[in-house]
């Protein structure tokens, strides 16, 4: 709740807040609805802890030495590596990561993952179309040229060829992206236009993730018409995503949980006391510690049923 508390009024952890930035920020009427709602998950103006979990749980599983870093390969694992090596390079390159850490070692923290990851699943939003408009933005100059939209459109080529999918010509591509877009100026791509675009998401899935652009095709492209016309979109792509994450994520450890209290109910008194064992042995060792010799096992020593399939 002080979390929220905080965030609600913008402040950093200083441990003061003036009356003035509780007026401003509405306090006294948050914390009312905070107090109303049973379930604080259920208020989507915050940042509930469903989406802590999600993206937490993201940011660990591509960690994979645990340091609270992640490098390009790191990334690039990302929903079986469905986002372009061009852009990974460019989210690398200082193009939208803070401090120095990016450029020097070639590692972003959790807090730029956690940028990457509600800009990647929620492409509608003006945060996330800015984050993306600069990526692709290779010259800064503020426009997207068409040397740019084919740098980006190459790989995606390269990607479906080598899942022997014909990709569509560029030239052909770039005609339904200006028709998507309708910029106001001919040969460039502005960020005025896409934020004013209902379907940024498909224009920025076709030039650097794979998965979600095949996704698109396969759609009517009516369908995507109306639901980008649906501006009062009562629940957004991100809380969609973080929703349905949440959920196989629960039901995952609940799942392993089962399996693991019914092989322990399975064992006899002396097999239920070496488990005991064996588990206080693994609880007390460090996290990073290599595996123990209990776990070297030998196959050839075990001998099988003739019968066995």
């Amino acid at each position: 709740v002080i979390q929220r508390i905080f965030y609600t009024v913008n402040r950093s952890w200083s441990g003061k807040i003036t009356c003035n930035e509780l007026r401003r920020s509405n306090f006294l009427q948050n914390v009312a609805l905070l107090e109303e709602e049973a379930d604080i998950n259920q208020l989507t103006e915050y940042f509930s802890y469903e989406h802590f979990y999600v993206i937490y749980c993201k940011f660990w599983e591509l960690d994979t030495d645990h340091d609270l870093y992640i490098d390009r390969k790191d990334l690039a694992r990302h929903n079986d590596y469905a986002i372009s090596n061009r852009m990974i390079e460019r989210i690398f390159s200082g193009a939208v990561t803070r401090g120095r850490k990016a450029q020097k070692d070639g590692k972003i923290s959790y807090a730029d993952f956690v940028w990457f990851l509600i800009s990647e699943e929620d492409k509608k939003t003006p945060t996330s179309i800015e984050y993306w408009f600069r990526c692709m933005d290779l010259d800064g100059d503020g426009a997207l040229s068409m040397y740019e939209l084919e740098y980006f459109y190459e790989e995606q080529c390269q990607k479906l060829d080598n899942m022997a999918i014909e990709p569509l010509p560029f030239e052909d591509c770039l005609c339904q992206m200006l028709d998507l877009v309708k910029p106001r100026h001919e040969g460039k791509i502005t960020l005025h236009d896409l934020k004013r675009c209902k379907l940024t998401n498909v224009f920025f899935d076709t030039f650097f993730n794979i998965e979600k652009y095949l996704d698109h095709e396969q759609k009517d492209p009516f369908s995507m018409l109306r639901d980008g016309e649906g501006e009062s979109q009562e629940v957004s792509d991100w809380e969609k995503y973080a929703a349905e994450e949440y959920d196989i994520l629960v039901a995952e450890e609940a799942a392993s949980d089962q399996w693991n209290d019914g092989y322990e109910a399975e064992l006899n008194p002396v097999d239920h006391q070496k488990a005991s064992v064996l588990k206080y042995q693994m609880e007390k060792r460090p996290f990073f510690e290599m595996p123990s010799h209990l776990a070297d096992v030998d196959l050839a020593e075990y001998d099988y049923d003739e019968d066995f399939e």
